[in-house]
């Protein structure tokens, strides 16, 4: 899905009732094993559902809510939503991971571990499928305490994400400090087309792998796409030839459309 930018700017006030109303909801993107080509993972994506303006994508919400601190209140929100998703799944018999997206503005707030744990408290969801991703909008100016929290959350079993690879304030050293279990490499890096470029990440991913880190490739949407991540490494896929991010609500049209034989390597059947 697209998002046409609107013409008028969205302000802190109205951004702050919207998510007193509700209004800031959760979709959901699968991703899939490259192994087996089960889809084994969500992705948490914000959207704004707007009485006038329809659905607004994060570009245009995400900053604001960082520069005026409703960030805070937003992902708390939107862990909530993630994790009471998944626990659901699992009373479904389809036990899958959740993956949400935080910014180092959330980071920086020590309270944000705590609502972590409560929302896994609350929604009984096992920390073991509940991964944070780490956004690239701002660097993490003081990441000792950043990373102390981090690897608390970690020694109970989630998982620890840097979203983004390639962009940013990416680098092997951050995802090494950070004690990440997985690494999403940009949809530029997947969609390269020069060789230099494709050879410079089979080495990162095989140098990742060596220390058990995850990989995940974002950007999906085309047959060569696939093949190219099957050629990198990577561990799993995500992206538009897979499905789009969708609602809650119509998650189990997903999973029921999904059709493992069409993401498995031929040389695995």
């Amino acid at each position: 899905m697209s998002f046409q930018p609107s013409t008028v700017p969205l302000g802190e006030s109205e951004l702050s009732e919207a998510i007193a109303r509700g209004e800031i909801v959760a979709h959901f993107q699968p991703q899939v094993d490259l192994r087996t080509g089960d889809i084994v993972a969500v992705e948490t994506l914000s959207r704004w559902d707007h009485p006038h303006r329809g659905v607004i994508g994060p570009g245009e919400f995400i900053p604001l809510a960082e520069r005026t601190g409703l960030i805070h209140r937003m992902g708390a929100h939107m862990i909530e939503q993630g994790c009471r998703v998944a626990a659901g799944w699992i009373g479904r018999g389809r036990p899958v991971e959740v993956s949400i997206n935080v910014s180092a503005t959330q980071l920086s707030a020590p309270l944000f571990f705590a609502d972590v744990i409560s929302s896994l408290e609350r929604t009984r969801l096992p920390p073991g499928l509940l991964t944070l991703e780490i956004t690239e909008s701002q660097a993490i100016t003081d990441i000792r305490p950043v990373r102390d929290h981090l690897g608390q959350l970690r020694d109970r079993g989630v998982g620890i994400s840097i979203d983004d690879f390639g962009t940013g304030y990416s680098s092997i050293e951050r995802l090494l400090r950070l004690g990440a279990t997985e690494l999403k490499l940009d949809r530029t890096l997947i969609q390269a087309h020069s060789d230099s470029t494709l050879a410079l990440v089979a080495a990162v991913v095989s140098l990742v792998h060596e220390r058990g880190i995850r990989v995940v490739a974002e950007g999906i949407e085309t047959a060569d796409h696939l093949e190219q991540t099957r050629r990198l490494g990577c561990d799993r896929a995500q992206g538009f030839l897979f499905a789009p991010p969708t609602p809650s609500t119509r998650l189990e049209q997903v999973f029921s459309a999904n059709r493992p034989a069409d993401w498995i390597a031929a040389e695995s059947l």
